[in-house]
């Protein structure tokens, strides 16, 4: 069964290939001149949630980065990478943090079960419950206080954002920069903006102040 699904994504490849060159003959070779995205998207690994897909971009339109629960870890050199990569390089518009309902990592983070290496980085999401503790606590129904745990990781996600020495940097230097959160809903396919939406008129001393 794997050889046959190996297969079969080979295949799907070349008809994929083939179908866009008879849209445009010319679609590869001006996609290999270079990339101006206009958006980074920082998002869940979760098979789940592609990127492209869910906002009917085309590719060459999303600089994208993913780890588990869409998170921003200060110490996490990839994502800083990237980020430094799409905002002094790409200059890109647009940052935005997708979560999604039903996360495994922060479904995860809510219990004390053990599950292996990653452990470690479910730390990090513990971390931005125990920020929230007493809130989240208060809620009685289980799924409901799984969702909005969701959405505040992303608006938690944002801040910690705002606060890297990258998109601060960009901000003082009057870059056109917006940072966004969002929430992906598995069962219906639609995103729901959380409204944290923070541009360089924020002030930055302000910026370490910020919480849902």
């Amino acid at each position: 069964m794997s050889q046959d699904f190996y297969k079969k994504i080979l295949d799907n490849n070349k008809k994929w290939v083939e179908s866009q060159l008879a849209l445009d003959p010319d679609y590869f070779k001006d996609l290999s001149k270079g990339q101006q995205p206009p958006l980074l998207w920082i998002g869940c690994s979760d098979s789940r949630v592609p990127a492209n897909e869910i906002i009917g971009a085309k590719p060459g339109e999303v600089f994208v980065h993913r780890n588990i629960a869409n998170m921003v870890v200060h110490t996490d050199m990839n994502m800083l990478s990237v980020l430094d990569y799409a905002v002094n390089v790409l200059k890109v518009k647009h940052i935005l943090v997708c979560g999604h309902y039903g996360c495994g990592g922060i479904k995860a983070s809510m219990g004390n079960q053990s599950i292996g290496i990653i452990d470690n980085w479910i730390r990090h999401i513990k971390d931005v419950y125990r920020m929230h503790e007493e809130y989240l606590n208060a809620i009685v129904d289980e799924e409901e206080r799984f969702n909005r745990f969701v959405e505040i990781n992303v608006q938690e996600q944002v801040f910690d954002l705002a606060k890297t020495s990258i998109v601060q940097a960009a901000w003082r230097n009057g870059q056109d920069l917006t940072l966004h959160g969002w929430v992906y809903g598995l069962n219906s396919g639609y995103v729901t903006d959380l409204d944290v939406n923070l541009t360089s008129n924020v002030d930055l001393d302000e910026v370490y102040r910020l919480k849902f």
